[in-house]
């Protein structure tokens, strides 16, 4: 088996959620991961990605505070999964309750292993 990163990209990162809107999207996103532990395939914890003290550098070696949730798309977090495929990544993929939103993606990418291959 593989390792993937599924990353979250929320399309609007200026919406908030209300507390009850988080609370469920948190319990789904327990049930989906928990159901992914339960077949093997989960491999690394996500964890979110906050804005406070963030940093972008720029090509021209410029650093600027941000990002921020006034940009069109955020990235919400990541997770790792095991798979024997990048088609059977993307199928747990599609099980991630971040696809509710309308404009949500779930990035699908094989993990580089330091292996000579990748």
């Amino acid at each position: 088996m593989k390792e993937y990163m599924l990353i979250f990209r929320h399309q609007d990162g200026s919406k908030i959620a209300s507390p009850e809107q988080m609370q469920q999207w948190m319990q789904q996103t327990m049930d989906w991961l928990n159901g992914l532990a339960a077949t093997g395939n989960f491999e690394g914890k996500g964890n979110g990605l906050l804005f406070d003290d963030a940093k972008v550098v720029h090509h021209n070696k410029v650093v600027t505070n941000g990002p921020f949730g006034e940009i069109k798309e955020t990235l919400g977090g990541y997770v790792v999964v095991k798979a024997n495929s990048i088609d059977e990544a993307a199928e747990f993929a599609k099980g991630s309750p971040v696809l509710q939103g309308e404009g949500n993606t779930v990035e699908v990418r094989l993990l580089a292993k330091g292996d000579g291959v990748h």
